[in-house]
């Protein structure tokens, strides 16, 4: 029989580090809202974010800058203003880990038992 341990595999260390980025950027109330937002149109300056949350434009912007970092969000320079928008396929990854991790995870517990 094999151990817990054996049954977790080595895994893609890269690619593990990198969906944990993702889920630290989403780990924040303020940032979920922001991709709400984001979503809710095709693109949004800072201050079309700010104008739909009660933060401070320098919170909004440090927020979209580590959604920028992680991938989830896309930023384009606009002349006076940079638009951002959601990247819907770094968002779909990320649902297709959270599925992965939780049936991994189901597998190796019926495994066990």
């Amino acid at each position: 029989m094999s151990s817990p341990l054996e049954l977790c595999g080595a895994g893609h260390p890269a690619d593990t580090r990198a969906v944990a980025a993702k889920f630290a950027a989403l780990s924040h109330p303020a940032r979920i809202e922001i991709l709400k937002c984001l979503s809710a149109s095709r693109s949004c300056c800072c201050g079309e974010v700010v104008d739909h949350l009660d933060l401070a434009q320098s919170t909004v912007s440090q927020h979209l800058k580590i959604l920028v970092e992680a991938g989830l969000v896309r930023f384009t320079p606009d002349r006076q203003r940079s638009r951002y928008e959601v990247d819907h396929k770094a968002l779909a990854v990320v649902s297709a880990s959270v599925a992965a991790l939780v049936d991994s995870c189901r597998r190796t517990a019926e495994s066990i038992s």
